[in-house]
């Protein structure tokens, strides 16, 4: 943790020379390398020029060029959520920097490290309506951890490093560092370390003891406790931790959309994913639990439903890095602050403390559990229409393809289906952007995947709708040579929308055709589309056609591919506890129809 006036140490272990005459541009450039920055993604523009310039000349800086600002942010999320480091992105003044807005805000949501770095207008133009200015620091305010502008050339170097550390530590998040042009270009002394001072930035990672024995306690004494697991297990790297309380412990577990990895689906203890589209098992479990022993999770509505009427009988234990988090949304009964890694370790030992010799007996409560999961597995009925059901198609990419393989979903129907039907056995294997929901995110963060993680098999399993947000960055990766898979799962359709417009609006569709895999009507055709950024376009229409165009897609490594697979329209996710009500929706239809099945 930096106090105040403590020097930032350079991961890439260059010592501390004499001070360097430097402009604040190649300031900028000096100190990522020497904060150990090795993969940028950016686009260039009038007010961030003069960083492009050193950047040129960089032998430890790779930039990447992008084809729109928010695929610079998005790739950077991607390279930061499959490798656990922070994602750079930069871009100029004005609509370069608010086109990183929304991948900022996706970044805040989902508690992403990212160091965002914008070019601002001269400092004596600041205010004037002048040309591509934008209050770009005003704007992110509320979507970043913090948002710093520079104006002298000389405090560069702190202020990089100061935002490089407060955007990795603590609750990981964006930071944004906003230069003005004449900053850039002035010159000034540089040494490194600097000298950074954060007097009013102290994040707690260590927990306080009485707090850990009472949730021992609690836990202890419970006959039917849940790990309720959100994605701060992934951002703190607890993955093995959690493991071992655990199995420790015997409970079950619960992963959230944002947590898919954070525990392994093979476990016999892992009940799924909770929520608007989570199994029966893992949403009855968690409002049948009399204890919920919460992980960096944040009780986000999709999870919940309605608030009030969440997991009534259940004491709550809720562990978070960030204070803000605890008693939100409900309140803890026992609040613990700090970083889960080390957290889970004090929690487990304070249990062997708490249950003496004698573990408590759960006997009850697994043969509950494990009924649900008898009576209620995840699946889903073959489409009517003749055409692909996307089920398969996305339970077959993750099976061809194994655990080893990372996967970025847009948003939307083909999210939750990635989500329930591919198996994750590893943290950092899903990225998706949960919290935000933002389509487009799905290629740009695959590609940013690959980049950090060129060795593993990236796919961007996307919808029609969401593809045409991003699909330009196809040309960065065939030109960057970053052979991403891309499954563009097509029902011609804005999915998730038309799903709730034949729930809820009596199938009305009003504006959710896109017209993207019709027979004669294809606008845009996606393997004539691929074809012209230089990738290989395959299109699937047949149930048997699917596994031999994922297999060409896994052995073409030397250019992007795109598989346009041509799915039915009327394919549902299921379960689905509807906006607004209780989870005991399901919980209500499984005891009073005996027909009931997760697509009533």
């Amino acid at each position: 943790m930096t106090t105040e006036s403590t020097p930032v140490p350079s991961p890439a272990a260059v010592p501390p020379g004499a001070p360097v005459e430097l402009t604040g541009a190649e300031g900028v450039v000096r100190s990522l390398e020497m904060l150990g920055i090795t993969d940028v993604f950016g686009l260039p523009g009038g007010a961030i020029l003069p960083v492009y310039d050193p950047l040129l000349d960089s032998k430890k800086l790779r930039h990447i060029l992008v084809r729109h600002e928010q695929g610079a942010g998005h790739a950077a999320e991607g390279y930061a959520s499959s490798s656990g480091k922070l994602g750079v992105a930069i871009a100029t003044s004005g609509p370069g920097a608010t086109n990183l807005v929304t991948a900022i805000a996706d970044a805040h949501m989902d508690s992403v490290p990212m160091l965002a770095i914008t070019g601002q207008v001269f400092s004596n133009l600041m205010g004037t309506d002048a040309f591509q200015e934008a209050d770009i620091v005003g704007i992110t305010m509320p979507v970043t951890k913090h948002s710093f502008l520079v104006k002298r050339a000389e405090d560069i170097p702190a202020t990089i490093a100061a935002a490089v550390h407060i955007a990795t530590t603590g609750r990981p998040g964006p930071v944004l560092v906003d230069i003005t042009k004449d900053a850039q270009q002035a010159k000034f002394s540089f040494r490194w370390p600097p000298k950074v001072d954060l007097p009013g930035y102290r994040p707690i990672t260590k927990a306080h003891g009485k707090q850990v024995a009472a949730a021992a306690q609690l836990f202890a004494e419970a006959k039917r406790p849940v790990l309720y697991v959100g994605g701060g297990v992934i951002r703190s790297h607890a993955s093995d931790e959690l493991l071992a309380l655990a199995e420790l412990t015997n409970a079950p577990v619960v992963t959230t959309l944002m947590a898919r990895g954070a525990f392994p689906d093979s476990h016999q203890q892992h009940l799924g994913m909770p929520g608007m589209h989570g199994t029966v098992p893992a949403v009855i479990s968690l409002q049948e639990a009399d204890l919920l022993v919460v992980l960096g999770a944040r009780f986000d509505d999709r999870v919940t439903g309605k608030a009030a009427l969440f997991a009534p009988n259940a004491k709550v234990v809720h562990v978070d890095i960030d204070p803000a988090e605890i008693s939100k949304i409900r309140t803890a009964d026992v609040p613990i602050v700090g970083d889960l890694k080390d957290v889970l370790v004090d929690l487990a030992a304070a249990y062997r403390d708490a249950i003496a010799s004698e573990k408590p007996d759960l006997d009850e409560w697994w043969a509950t559990l494990d009924g649900l999961r008898s009576e209620f597995p995840l699946g889903y009925t073959e489409p009517s229409d003749g055409l692909l059901a996307p089920q398969y198609v996305i339970e077959r990419i993750g099976e061809l393809t194994g655990p080893e393989g990372v996967y970025a979903a847009g948003v939307g129907q083909h999210q939750m289906w990635a989500a329930q039907f591919i198996k994750y056995e590893r943290p950092n294997s899903w990225l998706n952007s949960g919290g935000a929901g933002t389509m487009g995110y799905a290629v740009p963060a695959a590609m940013g995947a690959k980049v950090a993680e060129p060795d593993r098999v990236v796919w961007a399993i996307d919808g029609d709708g969401c593809f045409q947000m991003t699909n330009q960055e196809l040309a960065t990766c065939t030109l960057n040579k970053i052979p991403i898979k891309v499954a563009v799962i097509n029902n011609s359709s804005l999915g998730m929308v038309r799903q709730w417009q034949t729930l809820f609006y009596d199938g009305r569709y009003s504006n959710t055709d896109l017209n993207t895999g019709h027979d004669t009507v294809r606008i845009p055709d996606f393997v004539t589309l691929a074809e012209a950024y230089g990738a290989l376009g395959i299109r699937v229409t047949k149930k048997e056609e699917v596994d031999a165009a994922i297999k060409l897609a896994l052995e073409t490594n030397d250019r992007p591919v795109v598989i346009d697979f041509v799915v039915s329209a009327d394919a549902m996710v299921w379960p689905m506890v509807p906006q607004g009500v209780s989870n005991s929706y399901i919980q209500y239809a499984r005891d009073h129809s005996p027909a009931f099945s997760e697509e009533d």
